[in-house]
């Protein structure tokens, strides 16, 4: 029988675009072993039949196609899958606690501080994010020929868990960028349905907009990058906030006020501070659009900076009217003849982004002695401790076995320990004896 799923499923209140966020998971516990012997009719010995704990839920992050921030993630920053359920009488094992799904948007990158764990770059794409405890073993496992009756069982093992740091990271084919009042908004509403909001105001793009014309029966996805001004790159502006979003782009469309006197200075800038935030996202293949070439100052101005546009800038340059249309339909095939050449050089095989697993915990151990406490740490020897039995001599002397296994006992020795020590593994507090 399929183990029953448990979905986080939530959705961004109105207005409000969000793209970091912090969040806790934690994966369920296993469920603990139980102590149990057979109490049957004319059966008066009775064996041991204690049953073992159900393993807990995993967490698992999934990227769904329906959100588009990570604002919700304001509202919720604590997850925890369900724990698995203890065991039972007559060998019966516990029930396995139910996975946790939590949705995030496509494109959305999870790190720790060990690194980036997954890059959801497709719908449905799942990851594991914290691991279930596995369930503690009944009583049933731990009879011998010397002892029939053992009394003691294992708990259940802790589930993972750690505090994920998630980025989204807008996923289009072509990034809009400029300084602010370029015309970006502008233009991509007249190339798509998109209806961003847009005035003669600085930054009047406060988060980034999505839009999708369709070139030759082709959708093609942009995205407006809120608007770049010098020293963006080192947080200055909006622009640094943002700017990673043009870096899933697969090219750019530069978009330059073409009235304005300064605007080949605007074009410097920008190139200047995209090379600064990330040389590669500068290497991407790009056009330029002169917009508002319906102003007459634009067209007094354009012989000039055509030329000037001709010498210094990295594609061919389309003078536009975002207002009129003009020029517009030139540039969107433009667009689709060089995303075309772009998914040539690199097929969307080699551009889909890879979602790593879960790394392995090591399993060693440190001791670090702090004044007459002896400090140990590692996963193993920890979850050993978690997972015993406390209450009885035999899940003392079980623990005992276990932590002589793995060496422990003789790393202390030679640490200097001794009668009366106290021994600190986790949570827990030993005395040597």
């Amino acid at each position: 029988m399929d183990t029953p799923v448990e979905t986080q499923r939530t959705r961004a209140p109105i207005g409000g675009f969000v793209d970091e966020a912090r969040i806790y998971v934690k994966a369920g516990d296993g469920g603990n072993g139980i102590v149990s012997f057979r109490r049957e009719k004319f059966v008066p010995r009775g064996g041991p039949d204690g049953g073992d704990g159900g393993r807990g839920g995993d967490v698992y992050l999934r990227a769904t196609q329906g959100l588009d921030t990570l604002a919700h993630f304001q509202h919720q920053v604590h997850f925890r899958a369900e724990r698995g359920g203890s065991g039972g009488s007559s060998k019966k094992h516990g029930k396995r606690g139910a996975d946790l799904f939590i949705d995030v948007p496509v494109g959305t990158i999870a790190s720790d501080e060990d690194g980036v764990i997954a890059d959801l770059s497709h719908d449905g794409q799942e990851v594991m994010v914290a691991r279930a405890g596995k369930g503690g073993l009944g009583n049933v496992h731990f009879a011998t020929s010397i002892n029939q009756a053992p009394r003691m069982a294992r708990k259940g093992e802790p589930g993972g868990e750690r505090w994920l740091n998630l980025e989204l990271r807008t996923l289009g084919d072509v990034g809009f960028i400029g300084e602010p009042n370029a015309g970006k908004s502008s233009l991509l509403a007249a190339i798509s349905a998109a209806h961003p909001e847009v005035g003669a105001y600085p930054f009047t793009t406060l988060a980034p907009n999505l839009g999708v014309a369709v070139v030759d029966d082709v959708p093609v996805v942009a995205v407006d990058i809120p608007g770049l001004i010098e020293g963006a790159h080192a947080g200055r502006g909006i622009g640094h906030q943002f700017l990673r979003h043009v870096q899933r782009s697969r090219m750019l469309v530069h978009v330059l006020d073409a009235s304005a006197a300064d605007a080949l200075d605007s074009y410097r800038t920008v190139r200047r501070e995209l090379e600064l935030f990330d040389p590669q996202v500068a290497e991407k293949t790009e056009l330029i659009a002169a917009n508002k070439m319906d102003l007459p100052a634009a067209q007094d101005l354009w012989p000039t900076l055509h030329r000037q546009l001709e010498r210094e800038a990295k594609g061919r340059v389309f003078p536009v009217s975002a207002l009129t249309g003009d020029g517009v339909p030139d540039l969107l095939h433009a667009i689709r003849r060089t995303l075309d050449a772009v998914h040539e050089e690199q097929p969307e095989e080699e551009l889909a982004v890879r979602v790593y697993r879960m790394p392995r915990q090591d399993t060693g151990y440190t001791i670090k002695r702090e004044n007459e406490v002896f400090v140990v740490h590692g996963r193993d020897v920890e979850r050993i401790v978690a997972m015993a039995t406390m209450e009885s001599d035999e899940g003392i002397a079980d623990l005992q076995r276990q932590l002589a296994r793995t060496g422990l006992f003789k790393d202390l020795e030679q640490r200097g320990v001794k009668s009366g020590d106290t021994v600190r593994i986790g949570d827990f507090e030993l005395e040597w004896t």
